[in-house]
């Protein structure tokens, strides 16, 4: 049976996850398997930079924390080596690096996960993954706006010039 030392310090593991998981905007559950060193240093320098966290935890203490959370549904994701990715920040760019990662090697797949405290399931954050990034989309909303007043413009003078000439 378990001492009570090791017993107090899971739950001590149970209780800082669940803190980090209550503020994080963003948890995903993906399949590490058939994953070398090398790749995965990879993918955890490019998560630090857009500020999120990939950490392998042991399954159980997981479950816990989520529990810990009021986060249900992902019990059964929970099952075979599990990494999780967490940020505060920006959850799209997080999303399209683990999807860009998961399209490149063939093994690594997305579980599931949490977006704003919403439990979804794989297929959704695969969705999501592929949305136009915040930037892009206010690239997109700027073109849009300046073609529109381009056009006005372009009108506007076109009038000027109908009435100048019909004066003439």
């Amino acid at each position: 049976m378990a001492s009570e030392k090791s017993i107090n310090l899971k739950k001590e593991e149970v209780s800082k996850l669940a803190e980090k998981m209550k503020e994080a905007k963003l948890i995903l559950l993906t399949d590490y398997r058939g994953i070398n060193v090398a790749d995965v240093t990879n993918l955890r320098t490019e998560l630090r930079n857009v500020s999120a966290e990939y950490k392998v935890i042991k399954n159980n203490i997981t479950k816990r924390a989520l529990a810990e959370c009021n986060l249900e549904g992902l019990d059964d994701k929970l099952e075979g080596p599990t990494a999780v990715i967490m940020t505060n920040e920006d959850y799209l760019d997080a999303t399209k690096i683990i999807y860009k990662f998961s399209k490149d090697n063939d093994f690594y797949k997305i579980k599931g996960g949490v977006v704003d405290g919403k439990v979804m399931t794989a297929e959704e954050i695969i969705t999501l993954a592929k949305l136009p990034s915040r930037q892009d989309l206010l690239s997109m909303l700027a073109g849009g706006l300046l073609a529109n007043i381009s056009k006005f413009a372009v009108a506007l003078e076109q009038v000027r010039l109908q009435k100048e000439s019909a004066a003439e």
